[in-house]
């Protein structure tokens, strides 16, 4: 047993629109980059994913038998702008009206994502996605217009899922970028893109949706020292600083830092920018900063040259850590680097803490009979809530929910069916969809007494 949390704290699910909701060629939609995706041997293609448009209240009554009270979703830009700008669909709008309501009907909290990678496929092929300023364009019509129906109904708004990615070398397809050298200069143009579109919708919540939040996420890249080698300890802070520190300055201060602006002048990689873009970004404010977590990771200098930069470092440096267990696809375990997060970021920024993504993936089966026996999907969950209650109690962190990723199982960020992060199974394979059935796990009703308790009972 142990404390119980804030009676506010919201309890709830992670997911992505094109990793769940099918219908590919349904309500009006039209292509995103993931549409032309082909299959392979061990990812689907995207046509039907969950099926969830179809199968969404069914989603959501596991979810409130849970006891969930919070679902975060991402709308999907070329359901409501088939084309990603010009004429809104009316049908993919109505889709989300439902939708939403169905989650108020369940007293379930919904929270908006507006983009988490699947561009529009005419903004892919026509621009070249979020490396040209139409792009960012688009996107704030689409975002402002999405505030403009749903500000009275929800409450939670992200504008990227996970943005500091944007700053890592695989930027460039989940940015919609088609075509072009992949250079070190378009990695920062794209990154500078996307903080301007994220900075013209917060700054449109703020003055336009009063009761409306929204703050900045990132995909926190816990990095350690391989040793207290000098060199490595660097390594650590750079890697800190460009992939972590940068966006959440940005996000809470409204400017660029010093370390970033330097590095960029002094590699001739300064971004070319409007006339009132630094403008924009001072206006820019958080209510609170989320991110996501799953592993940890260990760098050593020994690879890394003057000439390497940054962007590189953990590909050039990245070692396994000889003190933690990793999952069957590498992913190290580490329990105690999100309570470090939580203190880090509270600390720096002194603003409320949201995590939004945390879970295991593990390859399962469904048996004849009885239930998917996840005990390490349990023993994931109860170390990192337990770890996250340590930040709260111990530590002083101001931490306002925890959402967990696909917590009814989804389509890996790969298109591979097996990583299942679920405490719901769906019976689908890779290229079988068999019945698509929701069957609960162990975990399921574990996590159901951890809600209902508020976190005072982790089993």
């Amino acid at each position: 047993m142990g404390k119980k949390l804030r009676d506010d704290f919201l309890w709830g699910n992670s997911v992505s629109s094109m990793q769940t909701e099918g219908a590919w060629n349904e309500g009006g939609k039209g292509k995103s980059v993931y549409d032309i995706r082909e299959a392979s041997e061990f990812a689907s293609d995207w046509k039907v994913a969950t099926d969830s448009y179809h199968r969404y209240e069914e989603d959501f009554d596991w979810m409130n038998e849970l006891g969930m009270n919070c679902y975060r979703f991402q709308i999907s830009w070329s359901r409501v702008f088939p084309n990603g700008d010009g004429e809104i669909n009316e049908e993919g709008v109505a889709f989300y009206e439902r939708f939403i309501d169905a989650l108020l009907e369940r007293g379930i909290e919904p929270m908006i994502c507006l983009y988490h990678f699947d561009m529009p496929l005419h903004l892919a092929e026509s621009y070249n996605g979020f490396l040209s300023r139409e792009v960012v364009d688009a996107f704030v019509r689409y975002g402002k217009a999405m505030v403009d129906r749903f500000k009275g109904k929800v409450k939670y708004w992200i504008t990227f899922n996970e943005q500091n990615i944007f700053g890592f070398s695989g930027a460039f397809p989940i940015g919609g970028v088609m075509t072009g050298e992949n250079t070190e200069k378009e990695l920062y143009q794209l990154q500078h893109n996307t903080m301007m579109a994220h900075a013209e919708i917060a700054n449109y919540i703020h003055e336009t949706a009063p009761g409306c939040e929204i703050g900045g996420m990132v995909a926190y890249s816990k990095v350690y020292p391989a040793t207290p080698k000098p060199e490595d300890v660097f390594a650590a802070q750079k890697l800190d600083d460009f992939f972590n520190q940068f966006f959440l300055e940005v996000f809470t201060y409204g400017k660029y830092p010093a370390f970033m602006t330097t590095y960029l002048e002094n590699h001739d990689l300064t971004p070319e920018m409007r006339e009132d873009d630094l403008e924009v970004l001072a206006k820019l404010t958080s209510d609170w900063l989320s991110f996501s977590y799953y592993a940890s990771h260990v760098v050593s200098a020994e690879n890394i040259t003057e000439t390497t930069p940054v962007y590189r470092y953990l590909e050039v440096g990245k070692i396994a850590n000889a003190y933690l267990e990793a999952t069957e696809w590498d992913w190290q375990i580490d329990p105690l680097g999100f309570r470090s997060i939580l203190l880090d970021m509270h600390s720096r920024y002194h603003l409320p803490i949201f995590p939004i993504e945390n879970g295991i993936g593990v390859i399962e089966e469904l048996p004849e009979e009885g239930l998917i026996q996840d005990d390490y999907r349990i023993s994931y969950h109860r170390d990192h809530l337990q770890a996250m209650k340590d930040a709260i109690f111990l530590d002083g962190v101001d931490c306002i929910g925890y959402l967990g990723w696909g917590l009814i199982d989804i389509l890996s960020s790969q298109g591979d069916m097996r990583k299942r992060y679920g405490v719901v199974y769906v019976n689908r394979e890779n290229h079988d969809l068999k019945d698509l059935k929701r069957v609960p796990k162990k975990s399921f009703a574990w996590l159901q007494q951890v809600i209902q308790s508020n976190g005072e009972n982790l089993g």
